[in-house]
Parts: C-alpha cells; structure tokens; sequence
C-alpha cells in the first residue's frame, strides 16, 4: 500500500522562523538600549557629582591658599626688618604698617628705642596653617563602579591629571603641617612656595573641567 507525504507548509514554516527571529533580534536591541540607557544616566549623575566635588575644592582651594601664602610673605618682610640677636629694627611707623598688613601674625611685641625714631623690637610670632580638605569621593566612586570609562579620552585624561595634582597638593600640605609642627620656619616657608605654584596650577584646572565637564555627556 503506497504511502502518501501530508504537504508540507513552508510558507508558515519560514514565517514563523522569521517572525522569531525578528522577535529575539528585538528583545536583545532592547536590552541594549535599556542598558545604554542605564549607563548614560548612571554617567550623567557621575558628571555632575565630580562637577560640584571640584567646585567645592576650587572655592576651598582659593580661600586657603590666600590665607597660607601670607605665611611666607611675612616671614620674608621680617626678615628684611631683621637686625643683630633676631630683632627687629625699624620706625614705629613702619612697624604699624607691618602689624596691618598682618594682624593675625603677632602673638606679642616688645619694643626698645635705640635711636630718635628706632626702635628695636621683640616679637612673638603665630602661625596658623589652613588646612584644605580636598575631597576625590565622586572620582574614586566613578572609577570603582567602571563608569569613568565613559567619559570619554579627552575628559578622561583631564580629570586624571587633575586629581593627580590634587594628590600632589595633599603631600605638600601634610609636609608643611610637620614642619610647622616640629618648628621648621624656614622648611614651612620653601614647602609652602612650592605649594603655591601647584594650588595656583590645580586652580586653572579646576576651572577649565568646570568649564568643559558638560561636554563629557
């Protein structure tokens, strides 16, 4: 007895295949989109969370530093007033000049006259070491979760370079409160020179990644 084939539906077959594959093309590029979407929100609050962490350390970068770089300005008017035995020698109105220009400075001051209007004077002098709390919280936190690889180069290095002169700020300013600690003026003052020079280079970069962090999105 001969058999005989059912007809067989290729039209539906290739339909159905088609129809699934488009369905599992569409459900993987929506998981992509969704992640792509997941990761540019994730970025964007990253941005902006470094963007205010600069600011802060910008506006307390400025306020210290102007504060800090008194010390070595001081140091070097005194000595130019400096006479025999560490006194200073000067005019009393030349020493009220000196004692405005820095109030904060003078924990005691004792004078002889010496002349008909010099003066020798002993004086106490205080120092106070403002300490910048710069912070890397927002960047650190960029870099643990992975998603400062979205920043892109440009941005990226910026910020790299950025930070790393945070971080060399931080090492001067811990030597110059142990200089300060151990009594070393004269160690505090070149410490604090060369702190200057990288506070006023963090400066230009804080405010040019304030600029431009934007233009990382």
């Amino acid at each position: 007895m001969p058999f005989k084939l059912k007809h067989i539906n290729w039209k539906y077959i290739f339909g159905e295949i088609l129809l699934l594959f488009v369905g599992i093309n569409l459900a993987i590029w929506f998981n992509d989109w969704n992640t792509s979407k997941s990761i540019q929100k994730d970025k964007e609050v990253a941005l902006v969370k470094i963007k205010e962490e600069i600011e802060a350390n910008r506006d307390e970068l400025i306020a210290n530093s102007a504060l800090n770089q008194k010390i070595p300005a001081f140091f070097a008017e005194m000595d130019s007033l400096q006479g025999e035995n560490d006194h200073l020698v000067t005019t009393p109105n030349i020493m009220r000049g000196f004692v405005g220009r820095y109030p904060h400075f003078f924990s005691e001051i004792d004078s002889v006259r010496i002349g008909d209007d010099l003066f020798q004077y002993e004086v106490g002098a205080l120092v106070n070491l403002e300490i910048s709390d710069l912070s890397s919280i927002a960047w650190d936190i960029a870099k643990s979760t992975g998603i400062f690889h979205e920043f892109g180069y440009d941005c990226l290095y910026g910020l790299q370079s950025l930070y790393n002169t945070q971080s060399l700020v931080k090492i001067e300013l811990n030597n110059a409160t142990a200089a300060l600690r151990n009594g070393s003026m004269n160690e505090l003052v070149r410490i604090l020179n060369v702190m200057g020079q990288l506070e006023e280079q963090l400066e230009g970069q804080y405010t040019n990644m304030i600029q431009s962090i934007d233009n990382c999105k």
